[in-house]
């Protein structure tokens, strides 16, 4: 049994709720649009992987902007 105030968002993702949203989609978007912007989104998620895999752990400082930032006014 599961306790009460579980996950909020647990089965949300099943196929019919996918279905309605495909649908919704292609009627705001059109046919046309709906490929065009599948595509786009992809490219987004994937440079935000790779851009994520990429970056180093921690930030480098550079040495003018902290000069700046340390000087009193």
């Amino acid at each position: 049994m599961r306790p009460q105030g579980g996950f909020m968002f647990d089965g949300l993702f099943q196929p019919m709720h996918l279905l309605v949203i495909f649908f919704i989609a292609l009627l705001v978007f059109g046919p046309k649009k709906l490929p065009e912007l599948g595509k786009g989104i992809g490219e987004g998620i994937r440079a935000l992987k790779e851009g994520m895999k990429d970056s180093p752990a921690e930030p480098t400082k550079n040495p003018d902007t902290e000069a700046q930032t340390n000087r009193k006014v």
